[in-house]
């Protein structure tokens, strides 16, 4: 019984391992071209778009996936502010308040 329980522990483990290490990885967006180009990492995105929002508390992210749209959230004077992105190019597609 000991020896059939170290392979299968061993083959458990390895088939676990790509998702353990995917899970770590930064989100990066999928281009929906349909070529598979990838698309811009949201910690390029935040390098990008941060700076451009001085004043303001950069409070987080949302990915919507269908449109491949980061939704980047800042607080200044008690507003909150939105800044859309897309993630394909990291290009600012729009923004909302002040």
């Amino acid at each position: 019984m000991k020896m059939l329980a170290k392979p299968l522990l061993c083959a458990c483990l390895a088939a676990m391992a790509p998702a353990a290490v995917a899970t770590h990885l930064p989100h990066v967006a999928t281009s929906q071209d349909g070529q598979g180009r990838p698309g811009v990492s949201v910690r390029e995105i935040e390098r990008r778009v941060i700076p451009r929002m001085p004043g303001a508390q950069y409070l987080g992210f949302d990915y919507d996936p269908s449109t491949n749209i980061y939704t980047l959230k800042f607080l200044r004077n008690g507003s909150v502010i939105w800044v859309d992105v897309d993630g394909r190019t990291g290009n600012i597609v729009r923004s909302s308040g002040n």
